[in-house]
């Protein structure tokens, strides 16, 4: 009975992923992959930012202390 239920779940899984997923083309994926990279550059960019404004405020903290 298992069997029966893992070999149905394979073959529907493959005729999904065959005939009822859409695929992203070549283009699609590079403007996309460029999207993530420019985007994960701007964050990087804003907590590097965000790290050395805390780091001057606890600086100057601390030299009050």
């Amino acid at each position: 009975m298992a069997k029966l239920k893992i070999k149905e779940y394979v073959s529907e899984s493959y005729d999904e992923l065959m005939h009822k997923v859409s695929w992203p083309t070549w283009s699609e994926l590079q403007s996309s992959a460029l999207v993530v990279s420019i985007a994960s550059l701007i964050i990087a960019f804003v907590v590097y930012l965000m790290d050395k404004s805390f780091q001057t405020i606890i600086e100057q903290f601390y030299r009050l202390v």
